[in-house]
């Protein structure tokens, strides 16, 4: 399964977190750069799932920030993880590698409020 982020100057600057599930893209808006600090929370707005095609979409506003590919990391499937409102993944990209997670909160009320963040490596 695929995996993007896409950097896309609109009105204000944000990056676009895309799984690959089902047949689609799965995606959320994060206002900030994904970060690989496991301290760092960020919020991602979960937005509607795009077609596949869209993960090679490009123009002077949207540009490929990371691409690889990632594993559910979670039970039973993507598709129910996110529904349930959590999902952890591994992701093999080249900014992004490792393993992230994105929960569901309740922050201002909004059901599309997300948060992701990078789960800390275990020390070697």
């Amino acid at each position: 399964m695929i995996f993007v982020v896409q950097r896309h100057r609109a009105t204000t600057l944000h990056y676009d977190l895309r799984l690959e599930v089902d047949g689609v893209l799965a995606s959320w808006a994060l206002p900030k750069e994904p970060t690989t600090d496991p301290r760092v929370k960020r919020l991602a707005v979960q937005v509607d799932d795009h077609e596949l095609d869209h993960a090679d979409y490009q123009d002077e506003n949207k540009s490929t920030w990371d691409r690889g590919t990632y594993d559910n990391l979670t039970e039973p499937d993507a598709a129910g993880a996110i529904a349930a409102g959590h999902i952890k993944v591994r992701l093999h990209g080249s900014r992004l590698d490792g393993v992230y997670a994105l929960t569901r909160t309740s922050m201002n009320g909004d059901p599309r409020n997300w948060i992701i963040v990078k789960v800390a490596d275990p020390q070697v």
